[in-house]
């Protein structure tokens, strides 16, 4: 039964944050990562949340059209360092609208990926994979040996190059370029990598794990050529890279809400929690000769 919110404390921002970040340390990320609270107010009242990929244009009107109150990004939007937030820059205009409009904004990158369950876990998971999932590039400071980039992980059973692709196509979001396959389409998958967003520098590590496949984004071409050429190579398939990390956002979603009822009690079940259907992808179109 929903609780009565006219009679319970309202969830704050940093309640919000602070659930988030038992899920996501801050201390996960990368040193040259940009991830945690942008703007907003830790003091304001948090109804609705809304998860997303990027922050971009597109996302805010999304946030605004659903009167989010705070909008997590697995991109950050500072990444680089600026000088400037003028309305007449990019991020400076996101800036604005999200204050304007009291919208908070909060970013979780690379502790996310490293995180167990991850960016890569997810993926690992919508492309078929089941049973333990490792890190393809463990994180050396977990005792365990969970965290880390990229999972490796195995199909139930082997499926073609072509149809485990075919696969990869549509369980992930449709964007304009789909998905690309560098090797033999007849060849057998059973032991599959896989690695959320930019993954080319860790093709060896690929390699060295001895799988059939590696599924990431935004291969480079003369490090894939030079890949597939060599004998025995995993085969390639290269996703939009929004699309490769669209799949955490359910499960990042579900995570924060299980640790803002541990947090803040049964209250915490009242916050609306929604991922975006924005497809973000920075290519719109592709045209080809025929």
């Amino acid at each position: 039964m929903p609780v009565n919110t006219s009679t319970t404390p309202s969830v704050t921002l940093s309640d919000v944050t602070a659930a988030f970040e038992e899920v996501y340390p801050l201390r996960w990320a990368a040193s040259w990562d940009a991830v945690g609270l942008v703007c907003g107010d830790p003091e304001q009242p948090v109804r609705r949340i809304l998860f997303a990929v990027d922050p971009v244009d597109a996302v805010v009107d999304e946030a605004l059209t659903g009167d989010a109150d705070l909008i997590i990004t697995h991109h950050p939007l500072m990444l680089r360092g600026v000088t400037s937030v003028a309305a007449n820059t990019p991020k400076g205009r996101i800036a604005h609208r999200l204050i304007r409009a009291g919208v908070a904004l909060y970013t979780a990158h690379t502790n996310a990926d490293t995180a167990s369950p991850g960016v890569s876990d997810a993926l690992a998971r919508a492309v078929g994979l089941t049973g333990p999932l490792r890190p393809l590039d463990p994180d050396t400071t977990d005792p365990d040996g969970a965290r880390g980039i990229g999972r490796i992980g195995e199909l139930p059973s082997p499926l073609t190059l072509r149809d485990f692709a075919d696969g990869v196509a549509h369980a992930l979001p449709a964007t304009a370029a789909g998905i690309r396959v560098a090797g033999d389409l007849d060849r057998l998958v059973t032991r599959v990598a896989v690695s959320g967003g930019a993954g080319d520098s860790l093709l060896e590590a690929a390699r060295a794990a001895d799988v059939d496949v590696y599924v990431t984004s935004d291969l480079r071409h003369h490090p894939a050529s030079e890949f597939v050429e060599r004998p025995g190579s995993p085969a390639l398939i290269d996703t939009a890279h929004f699309a490769s990390e669209w799949p955490w956002l359910d499960d990042g979603a579900r995570h924060l809400s299980e640790a803002l009822v541990r947090r803040v009690g049964p209250q915490g079940a009242n916050v609306e929690i929604r991922v975006s259907t924005t497809v973000t992808d920075a290519w719109s179109q592709t045209f080809q000769h025929v």
